[in-house]
C-alpha cells in the first residue's frame, strides 16, 4: 500500500486560519491571534506560524500592520478584461465593481527621447508632458501608468486643472483631443523592475506591461503609455479568430 504524503504543519495552520475566514468565525477586519499564541495552540514552532501566515499574505487575505499585528482582508476580484476593447484604467477598474482611485502622481517635463519621437511624429528633443500614476482599487495598489505627450498639445490644460480618474475623459474635455484607439505591445517586465516594486508585487507574482500609441479621430498619434497591470488582480483575454 502506497504510503500518504505527509501534509508540512504550515499548510495545516494555513488551512485552519483559512476555514475559519470561510465560515465567518474570523471576519474581514478581526486581528489574527499572536504567533506565540497560535504557536502554542498549534504546538509548532513560532517559524512554522509565520510560514502559514506568509502563504496567508502572499494570497491577498491578510493585511499586516508593523507593530499591531495581521488582520484579515477582504482578497480583491479579479478584474476581466477584453483587451480588444479600448477602455481606460478607470473603466476596467469599475467594471468589476472595485473603487477606482490612485495613490499618487508626478507631472514633468522632459525632451522626447529618440523612441518616442518617432512614435509620436515629433522631432527628438522636442518637450513632452510625462504623467506618472499608481492607480488603486479598494485603495489597493493594482496599476501604474506613464503617459508621455507633446508639451503642445497638452500644457494648459494639466497647468488648469489636476488630473484625476480617467486620462481619455481628460483629454477630451481638456483639450478637445478624443482618442479612438490604440496600436498595442504586451510585455512581461521583470520583478525587479521599479514600478513592479511601486505596485508592491512579490517575487512569485507577475506584472502585465501594455506600450501603447494612441490615436485620435484624424489617426494621428497623441499619446505613447507604459500601463502596468498586476496579473494577481487583472485578466486580460483576446478573441482570435481563423
Amino acid at each position: 500500500m502506497a504510503k500518504q504524503a505527509k501534509v508540512s504543519h504550515y499548510i495545516i495552520i494555513k488551512e485552519s486560519l483559512d476555514k475559519l475566514m470561510k465560515s465567518g468565525e474570523l471576519k474581514v477586519g478581526d486581528r489574527l491571534p499572536a504567533e506565540i499564541e497560535l504557536a502554542q495552540q498549534f504546538q509548532v514552532s513560532r517559524e512554522t506560524v509565520r510560514s502559514a501566515m506568509k502563504q496567508l499574505e502572499q494570497e491577498g487575505k491578510l493585511d499586516v500592520r508593523k507593530g499591531v499585528g495581521r488582520f484579515v482582508r477582504q482578497p480583491l476580484s479579479s478584474i476581466a478584461s477584453s483587451i480588444d476593447r479600448f477602455s481606460s484604467t478607470e473603466e476596467i477598474i469599475r467594471s468589476a465593481g472595485l473603487v477606482e482611485g490612485q495613490l499618487e502622481q508626478f507631472i514633468r517635463t522632459e525632451p522626447c527621447k529618440e523612441e518616442w519621437a518617432s512614435l509620436l511624429k515629433i522631432p527628438a528633443g522636442s518637450p513632452v508632458i510625462i504623467n506618472e500614476r499608481t492607480r488603486t482599487a479598494n485603495d489597493e495598489p493594482v496599476a501604474h501608468n506613464i503617459n508621455i505627450m507633446p508639451l503642445a498639445l497638452v500644457e494648459q490644460a494639466f497647468q488648469k486643472t489636476p488630473l484625476t480618474g480617467s486620462l481619455l475623459r481628460f483629454l477630451e474635455a481638456e483639450c478637445g483631443i478624443r482618442l479612438t484607439g490604440t496600436h498595442t505591445e504586451l510585455v512581461v517586465p521583470h520583478h525587479t523592475d521599479p514600478v513592479c516594486r511601486k505596485l508592491q508585487v512579490k517575487p512569485d507574482t507577475t506584472v502585465l506591461m501594455m506600450k501603447q500609441l494612441h490615436y485620435d479621430q484624424q489617426h494621428m498619434p497623441v499619446l505613447f503609455s507604459y500601463d502596468y497591470f498586476r496579473n494577481d488582480v487583472f485578466q486580460f483575454w483576446v478573441n482570435r479568430r481563423r
